[in-house]
């Protein structure tokens, strides 16, 4: 487990040549491509507990853990950095406004055992029946109703607050991302959370207090979950994102290792499954892969696990100062508006992606009618309370998407208007989210 091959003299790596999985880099070298991972996927990390009041103190240790756990179980042959998920974004905030966070934690866990169990029968059964149960269409719609769903909150509540703030927060990351190429580029979010903050500061608009009386070191604080099963149905479509985050992953990480990891996507779900349940169950935010990790990876050409351990341990560490947590918590509306309003977007253009490459033909009706009708369904974002179960907009879109896809094929193949099959296919999606 522990054991990697030096790569070459361990200080350089040739032009056409990468750092595999069981190899390594000088361990100086290695530990601050670990490091670069961590500060990488900094700001996307805590950007999830600041949305949804979580501790991020919390999210940073298990994001920390549950990167360990995942090498643990794929055997360190998938190089991959567990950050929040912002897929749980919209669950987590209407479970937490319908009852407690305690409830949210508590939808979190059971998804989270969910994706561990289907990660299970991933691993006997093979991926064939996820592109048949969601084709290109609606897997694509499922991603883009999750993004445009939250845009209405965030508005509401980040944005409106401070609009100034928020729009230049905003202008400096698309001015980072068009200016800046490598690293810098791929941490747009990053700097312009911390943009937005040096303007928010000027503007009078953030309380250092909490900051000055934290300590430097202690534990993260610790919450546990409530079980409330009507709010589970506000929870399942994620699993739909989920799956696609990591089937997207191991194969952009076998494309560039230049070997078939497609036998290990059932692990990776049950990891990712594992990490998110055992976060809840304490309090953090859920987990999963980042297509930062492959920005990163496909930087320095280091697909080294060994970083990837070190990464969780840099993580793990920083956790443990109270004091990094407050100044994150400092980070105010204004900022948070600015940077979802990208976010969610980009959420949403991942789902479109998918309906692109996944060549999704929407002269199509029943194509037209699964994206149209979801999406609606979504940024309306309707409600509907069942026998104690309550359902939104992104658990209804969810719904509706596979519901009118499945049903409308069924239909034409009976009235012989079904002549051409969907594409059956994943694509990868370009980040979390």
């Amino acid at each position: 487990m522990f054991r990697w091959t030096l790569h070459g003299d361990g200080r350089s790596v040739a032009p056409d040549a990468i750092v595999r999985p069981e190899e390594r880099l000088a361990w100086p070298l290695t530990i601050g491509i670990g490091a670069q991972h961590v500060i990488a996927m900094f700001g996307a990390t805590f950007l999830v507990p600041l949305l949804t009041g979580f501790p991020p103190s919390t999210t940073l240790l298990f994001s920390g853990i549950g990167t360990l756990l995942f090498l643990v179980i794929t055997r360190n042959r998938v190089p991959s950095y567990l950050g929040s998920s912002f897929a749980f974004i919209a669950p987590i905030t209407a479970s937490t406004q319908a009852d407690s966070m305690g409830a949210a934690l508590g939808g979190v866990m059971l998804t989270g055992l969910l994706l561990a169990a289907l990660g299970l029968l991933v691993q006997k059964v093979g991926t064939a029946w996820i592109g048949v149960l969601m084709p290109p269409v609606v897997m694509g719609s499922i991603v883009a109703l999750i993004g445009l769903n939250l845009v209405p909150t965030t508005y509401r509540d980040n944005f409106s607050q401070a609009p100034l703030t928020a729009t230049l927060t905003l202008i400096a990351i698309i001015l980072c991302t068009a200016l800046f190429r490598g690293m810098l580029g791929r941490v747009s979010v990053l700097v312009g959370v911390v943009v937005g903050y040096v303007i928010a500061v000027v503007r009078g608009e953030v309380d250092f207090t909490p900051v000055r009386e934290a300590a430097w070191f202690g534990l993260p604080e610790f919450h546990h979950p409530e079980f409330s099963l009507g709010l589970l149905p506000i929870f399942l479509p994620v699993i739909v994102v989920l799956l696609a985050e990591n089937v997207g992953h191991v194969t952009s990480v076998g494309t560039m290792t230049d070997r078939n990891l497609d036998h290990m996507v059932g692990r990776t779900l049950t990891a990712d499954g594992v990490a998110t349940a055992l976060s809840a169950t304490f309090g953090g935010s859920p987990t999963t892969t980042y297509g930062e990790n492959i920005g990163v990876m496909s930087a320095t050409r280091v697909y080294s696990t060994a970083a990837y351990w070190v990464a969780g341990l840099v993580a793990i560490g920083l956790s443990l100062s109270p004091k990094i947590g407050a100044v994150i918590n400092t980070i105010p509306p204004g900022v948070l508006g600015g940077v979802t309003f990208v976010l969610y977007g980009l959420i949403a253009i991942v789902g479109f992606r998918m309906w692109v490459d996944g060549g999704v033909d929407f002269s199509r009706p029943r194509n037209q009618m699964t994206a149209g009708v979801a999406l609606v369904i979504a940024i309306a974002d309707l409600h509907w309370e069942v026998g104690g179960f309550a359902f939104t907009g992104i658990a209804l879109g969810t719904v509706a998407a596979l519901a009118i896809y499945h049903l409308m094929r069924q239909l034409g193949r009976l009235t012989g208007t079904e002549t051409v099959s969907e594409p059956a296919e994943i694509v990868e999606p370009s980040r979390e989210g």
